[in-house]
């Protein structure tokens, strides 16, 4: 049987410490198949989010996923990464945290099929947004 990765165990240090100081905890998200967050907000592949308890409700991190609801301007949605997609975790306030390597394998693994039609032309997607986005607890 293979040693669990560590990855999850450092991730909820640095999330708890992050929490203990007042800071505000933030993921940096390598996006790929498997990973549920808005798409609109994606850039260069990647998303930075706040997971901080203000920030997001039932947050549960797993040594395999993390899941969490948050909104999105103004909007609910449930968001779920893949612990494998996680590039980085730190403090807003001072940056300190962790950066890990995101394995290739979760990403190859993890890509959509190719058509069997041969198309090679992708569906246009929702317009951007423009300003910076941001979490924010509605009560």
């Amino acid at each position: 049987m293979s040693e669990p990765s560590n990855k999850p165990y450092l991730m909820r240090a640095i999330y708890d410490w992050c929490v203990d100081c007042g800071y505000t905890p933030y993921l940096t998200v390598t996006v790929d198949a498997r990973t549920r967050v808005p798409m609109e907000y994606v850039k260069d592949g990647q998303i930075v989010l706040n997971i901080g308890p203000v920030a997001v409700e039932r947050f549960k991190m797993g040594n395999d996923l993390i899941e969490f609801s948050a909104r999105f301007n103004s909007a609910g949605r449930e968001i779920s990464i893949p612990v494998g997609a996680v590039s980085a975790i730190y403090a807003r306030e001072n940056g300190q945290g962790l950066s890990f390597e995101v394995i290739a394998a979760d990403a190859a693994a993890s890509a959509p099929p190719a058509e069997a039609d041969g198309s090679d032309e992708t569906p246009p997607g929702p317009p951007r947004p423009s300003g910076k986005p941001s979490l924010r607890r509605v009560k």
